[in-house]
């Protein structure tokens, strides 16, 4: 289509949320936009995740993305300064929405893997949040059986310290296997060098590595699941649902029965693994046009 010709740039930049924090951040602006999109990365992403969805958004929608605390070359704080929970991750995103000045009226967050969690807990407190939320392949409640083998041994010690130090000698495996792990080989999808390149690069930026950041995150995991999970009845912001059937790290089952909970729309996509966004950019993009009609 000849508008794709005039697609505003998109201005990756930082800012600061905090005085601990600063974080890389990608936007796309528009004159007019219909709304606002902020696009919330996984492990062990960074915005570059965006790269195909944000410009496709960006032909109705001001878009934003940024690296989590840990990921990319947003800051690293020690852990006596940010403990890198998803508590605290719901923090970051709350300065984050006041700093960039977002209409949360006309807002949809998209969250995924790791940044879901922290979405829902910041919904908890401030239903303004989002006019909508979609959120999927995560955890939200402590059902270890759920979960992928090395991820539930994540959840407690020493054998989330085993996992750390597995994690950290084998990045190379990681970066080539994680995007594919439980897909047939007719179902791997192009993933690009240009984000490959940037995890790479951001995976040991500063004192703690990417894999490290998970770590903390986990170590407080099961804490806020299980507040999430008490508190469930007070989530107002409208939410859907969307899950990878295919997704080996964190069963479909977990999606069925938060959507069930919620009463949220659950969209199982058939095919797919932990990263739609990436394996099936198109269905992402229209999940999150229909989340403003």
């Amino acid at each position: 289509m000849s508008h794709h010709a005039q697609r505003p740039p998109a201005d990756i930049g930082t800012i600061p949320i905090d005085t601990d924090i600063t974080l890389r951040r990608m936007v796309v602006h528009r004159a007019d936009p219909k709304g606002t999109v902020l696009l919330l990365h996984g492990f062990p992403e960074t915005i570059y995740a965006w790269k195909d969805v944000a410009p496709a958004l960006a032909d109705d929608f001001e878009v934003h993305a940024f690296d989590w605390p840990g990921f990319g070359l947003s800051s690293r704080p020690q852990v006596d300064r940010f403990s890198y929970a998803p508590r605290d991750y719901a923090r970051v995103l709350k300065n984050y929405i006041d700093r960039s000045g977002i209409d949360r009226s006309q807002l949809t967050i998209y969250a995924t893997d790791i940044s879901a969690l922290p979405t829902l807990l910041l919904a908890l407190e401030e239903p303004d949040v989002a006019r909508s939320l979609i959120v999927g392949d995560f955890a939200p409640f402590n059902r270890p059986a759920y979960m992928w083998e090395s991820l539930q041994a994540l959840k407690s010690k020493p054998s989330s310290d085993q996992v750390r130090a597995f994690m950290n000698a084998n990045r190379e495996e990681i970066l080539a296997n994680t995007f594919f792990r439980g897909l047939p080989e007719e179902a791997r999808y192009e993933v690009s060098r240009e984000f490959r390149e940037d995890i790479a690069v951001g995976w040991g930026h500063g004192d703690m590595t990417s894999v490290d950041a998970f770590y903390h995150y986990y170590s407080q995991f099961t804490r806020d699941q299980d507040y999430f999970e008490a508190n469930l009845a007070k989530l107002r912001t409208p939410a859907t649902v969307v899950w990878g059937s295919e997704d080996l790290y964190i069963k479909k089952e977990m999606g069925i029965e938060l959507a069930h909970r919620i009463q949220a729309d659950l969209k199982l996509l058939p095919g797919i693994g932990h990263y739609p966004h990436l394996q099936a950019p198109s269905q992402t993009i229209a999940e999150i046009r229909g989340s403003f009609q």
